[in-house]
């Protein structure tokens, strides 16, 4: 036995390949194919059982991370795993510098576009979140910045490769500053719009469907685009505001208040009795009160009036709809009258009284 091995460590093969491939004894092949096929089992046993356990596992839990994480590692396809282990393999023999610099790149390549794939299976994950969370007029700026992230990624990892190979990318960053200043300096307004967007989608002071009021302008908005933002207004007609012009303007936002408030005066007549002067306070808050969205806050005898004893009353709505607020404030003034009607309280209108005195 020990005559065979030392038979097979001084044999040599020398075919028409040594010209990549410097010249290796048997044993030493033996040992490269032993270790190729020993890591490719061990590979195919890491994608069979460890992520067959990782998908059981991520179907018991509620969250979709761990779907993600076996989604990234599942991009690793077996014709990767094939060429590692043939890579750790070759490495094991004595090779020439040219196939040894040929085997560097295709590692170094493949490795940088497995890893932006797997990249690439997150961000899609968590840009499809905020799709169908979001609204249909951030949809199309969510699939904008997705698609400019991976293009960041692939410029990045195009660098990297360079880098790798030993090129110097110093000038190669430094024109691509250069021309990107060039080119933000052309696309100026453009940009700001851009960013504005950006900046309206994160920090979001409105989304679509919301009734808000720009300067002289008022209406819900219908659509936040990459540059614009459009608005409909109660008349009917679109208003087009520049995102740039929204993120520096002051913006009311109505359909983010959770109630409404309301405050509305009445008089009654100067012949209303002290008795029932001092009932009306009473009247109205009963009536809010027992108004189910209605808060009633204060009422009370304000003025004298030119014509009327003026009382001023306060509530808020506990909706944010317009609607509400309009039909409960109905409902008020009706009952109002109603009660004032009953109790024979007179509602005062402008009236001028002429007194006439006749002289001795």
């Amino acid at each position: 036995m020990e005559k065979i091995i030392e038979f097979t460590r001084n044999i040599t093969l020398a075919p028409w390949w040594n010209i990549v491939i410097i010249e290796n004894t048997l044993g030493a092949y033996i040992i490269a194919f032993l270790t190729l096929i020993g890591l490719v089992i061990l590979f195919k046993i890491f994608r069979k059982i460890i992520i067959s356990r990782l998908e059981k596992l991520a179907k018991r839990t509620r969250t979709d991370i761990d779907d993600t994480i076996v989604g990234a590692i599942e991009t690793l396809r077996p014709s990767f795993y094939l060429f590692v282990a043939f890579y750790i393999a070759v490495r094991l023999l004595t090779i020439s510098d040219i196939l040894q610099k040929i085997l560097d790149v295709i590692l170094i390549v493949w490795i940088t576009y497995q890893v932006i794939k797997a990249i690439h299976v997150v961000l899609n994950h968590l840009f499809k979140k905020r799709i169908d969370k979001g609204d249909l007029g951030t949809q199309g700026m969510i699939e904008f910045m997705n698609k400019l992230i991976k293009a960041a990624l692939w410029v990045i990892g195009l660098l990297l490769i360079l880098s790798n190979l030993g090129i110097n990318i110093s000038s190669l960053i430094a024109g691509l500053g250069i021309g990107g200043i060039a080119i933000a300096l052309a696309l100026q307004n453009i940009l700001g719009d851009l960013f504005s967007s950006f900046a309206i989608y994160l920090d979001k002071p409105f989304q679509v469907g919301d009734y808000i009021v720009v300067g002289d302008h008022r209406g819900h908005v219908e659509r936040v685009g990459i540059k614009t933002t459009r608005i409909r207004a109660l008349t009917g007609e679109q208003i087009i505001i520049s995102n740039k012009e929204l993120t520096s303007a002051r913006i009311q936002n109505f359909k983010r208040m959770e109630e409404r408030r309301k405050t509305f005066s009445f008089g009654v007549t100067y012949e209303t009795t002290q008795e029932k002067l001092k009932k009306i306070p009473e009247f109205v808050e009963k009536i809010i009160k027992d108004i189910e969205i209605a808060r009633f806050d204060r009422t009370f005898f304000s003025e004298f009036g030119n014509s009327a004893l003026v009382f001023e009353v306060t509530y808020y709505t506990k909706s944010r709809r317009f609607e509400d607020f309009a039909r409960t404030h109905q409902e008020i003034l009706l009952a109002i009258n109603k009660k004032f009607h009953d109790e024979g309280i007179t509602l005062a209108y402008p009236t001028q009284t002429l007194y006439l005195h006749k002289s001795s």
